[in-house]
C-alpha cells in the first residue's frame, strides 16, 4: 500500500526547514511553487525522465527498428515503459543481487506518477533479480546492477561481457527518435572507470547489437573505438571513460552516414566523450573543458551521495556549428555551452568541440546547478527526439541544488522565472534537489532529491513561464 498521511507526516518531517546559503537577491522575489510528493524511500535518487513516447517511423529517414516494432507489450498502459511512466535512478538494487566485480549497486525504477498518495518503495522488492514491480505496478524494476541484466546474456562476445548496463547510475538519455534508454554510471565512483550503457525495454544490454565486441555497455577503455573495430583503425579523437560518468545527452545520427546513434557522455574529469553504436568510444573534448566533479562532494550530511551534472542537446544551431551542448557546472555555478562541429574523414566523420567558442552562463540564479532540462522537449523529430534535446528556440529549466529552487532560463542565459520548491508549504529543508526532467507535453516538472542522509524521493509540480 502507499504511505499513510501520518507516515508521511512523520518521513517528510525532517525536511522541514529554511533553506540555506540562499542569495540576498532572490530572497526578495522567488515565488515559491508546492510539488507533489510521488515516491520516497528511493536511496541516492539521481538522474530522473519520463519515457516518452518512442516513434516508429517506418521509412528513411528513420535509423533503426525502433521499440514499438520490436517491443510492442513493453510500452502499453502500466508496462515498464508506458510512455507516462518516471524513470529515476537509484544507489539501491532494492533487494536484486548485486553483481560480482563490477561495481556497486545502483538501478532504475520505472515509476507511475498518477496513482493516489505518495508511494512508499519497498527496500527488498526486487529481490527476485528481474524486472519485479509493487504497489499494483505503481513502482517496477527497469535494471539493476544484477545479474540478470549482464551484457553476456545477449553479447557473449563483448569486451564487457561482465558488466551490467546499470551501475550507480548518474544520467539518463532516452532515444525517442529510432533507439533505447541509455544511461550514464560511475560503477567505481568518480574516480574509477565510468560505464554508459544501451538498454533494451527488457533492461538488458541491446539485444542484436551492431557491434558485437560492444554490445550494450561501454566501459573505460574497453570499447574504444580502437579496440572494437576491426581490423583495429585508430580514434579519430582520443578519448575514454577513464572517470565515473557524470551526465549524459543523445546526438542523433552519426555524421558519418552510418546512420547509428551517437551520445555525448561526460566524465568526472570534465572530458566529453562520444559513443557510437557501430564504431565503439571516440573522445570529444578534453578533460577540464567542463568544471571537474573528481574529488569534489556535496556538503554534510549528505556528502555520499554522488555529485552530478546535467546535459541537453540543442540540434537546431547554425553551420558550421553542429550540434551544441550545454552543461551545468554545480560547484562554479556556472553552465557551458559548447558548440560542437564534424571533423574527420569522409565516412568517418565525428563530432568534435569548438574550444574558440565555449562560452559560460553566469547568473546570480545559479546556485549549485545540478541538472538541466529543456522547458519543451523535442518530441516528433526522428533523427533526435529525446527527453534530452531542447526543442527549436526551448528554454531549460535549471534544477539548483543549493538553496532548492528551480530557474527557467533563455538559451543566452537570461533568467524568465524561479520557483522555490515546497512541499505542504514548506521548505524543504535538508533535502536538496538532485536531478529534473520535464514531461513529453511541457506540463509537468519532475525533480529527484536527497537527504536528509542518502535516502530521497519523486516530486511534481506544474511548469511555469515568466
Amino acid at each position: 500500500m502507499v504511505v499513510s498521511k501520518l507516515a508521511l507526516a512523520a518521513a517528510f518531517a525532517v525536511l522541514i526547514g529554511d533553506p540555506a546559503g540562499r542569495a540576498a537577491w532572490a530572497a526578495q522575489s522567488v515565488s515559491s511553487v508546492d510539488a507533489r510528493l510521488i515516491a520516497i524511500n528511493i536511496p541516492g535518487t539521481s538522474a530522473v525522465a519520463q519515457v516518452g513516447t518512442f516513434l516508429n517511423s517506418p521509412v528513411p529517414p528513420a535509423c533503426a527498428h525502433p521499440i514499438p516494432t520490436l517491443f510492442p507489450s513493453y510500452i502499453q498502459p502500466g508496462a515498464v515503459l508506458d510512455p507516462i511512466r518516471i524513470l529515476v535512478g537509484s544507489r539501491s538494487n532494492f533487494g536484486a543481487p548485486l553483481a560480482t566485480g563490477v561495481g556497486q549497486e545502483g538501478s532504475f525504477l520505472s515509476i507511475d506518477p498518477t496513482g493516489q498518495g505518495t508511494l512508499g518503495v519497498p527496500e527488498n522488492f526486487a529481490r527476485s533479480g528481474t524486472q519485479a514491480s509493487a504497489h499494483g505496478g505503481r513502482v517496477q524494476m527497469f535494471s539493476a546492477n544484477s545479474p540478470h541484466w549482464l551484457n553476456n546474456v545477449n553479447n557473449p562476445g563483448a569486451n564487457t561481457k561482465q558488466y551490467t548496463g546499470v551501475s550507480n547510475p548518474l544520467g539518463l538519455s532516452n532515444n525517442n527518435a529510432f533507439g533505447r534508454i541509455w544511461p550514464a554510471n560511475a560503477p567505481f565512483g568518480d574516480g574509477g572507470v565510468g560505464s554508459s550503457s544501451i538498454l533494451d525495454p527488457t533492461g538488458l544490454p541491446l539485444n542484436g547489437a551492431p557491434n558485437p565486441l560492444i554490445g550494450g555497455v561501454y566501459v573505460g577503455s574497453l570499447t574504444d573505438r580502437d579496440q572494437v573495430v576491426l581490423p583495429h583503425t585508430s580514434q579519430i579523437i582520443p578519448g575514454a571513460l577513464s572517470t565515473g560518468a557524470v551526465g549524459t545527452a543523445f546526438l542523433g545520427p552519426s555524421p558519418d552516414g552510418s546512420c547509428k546513434a551517437v551520445f555525448a557522455v561526460v566524465t568526472a574529469d570534465g572530458a566529453i566523450v562520444q559513443e557510437h553504436t557501430l564504431k565503439g568510444l571516440d573522445g570529444l573534448a578534453p578533460m577540464g573543458t567542463v568544471q571537474p566533479l573528481q574529488g569534489r562532494s556535496w556538503a554534510p550530511p549528505i556528502q555520499r551521495v554522488e555529485p552530478r551534472l546535467g546535459v541537453i542537446m540543442n540540434p537546431y544551431v547554425q553551420t558550421p556549428v553542429a550540434r551544441q551542448l550545454f552543461v551545468s557546472e554545480p560547484f562554479n555555478n556556472t553552465i557551458a555551452v559548447i558548440n560542437l562541429i564534424i571533423v574527420g574523414p569522409v565516412n568517418n566523420q565525428v563530432f568534435a568541440s569548438s574550444p574558440l567558442t565555449i562560452r559560460r552562463i553566469n547568473s546570480r540564479a545559479l546556485n549549485m546547478p545540478v541538472d538541466l532540462a529543456p522547458a519543451k522537449i523535442e518530441t516528433q523529430d526522428i533523427r533526435w527526439a529525446s527527453n534530452t534535446t531542447l526543442e527549436q528556440n526551448a528554454d531549460f529549466y535549471v534544477a539548483n541544488r543549493g538553496d532548492n529552487t528551480i530557474v527557467r532560463m533563455k538559451q543566452d542565459g537570461t533568467v524568465v522565472a524561479i520557483r522555490r520548491i515546497t512541499v505542504g508549504g514548506r521548505p524543504l529543508g535538508g533535502a536538496r534537489l538532485n536531478g529534473i526532467a520535464t514531461s513529453a507535453d511541457g506540463t509537468q516538472i519532475y525533480v529527484t532529491f536527497t537527504g536528509p542522509g542518502e535516502k530521497g524521493g519523486l516530486l511534481q509540480l506544474p511548469a511555469f513561464g515568466g
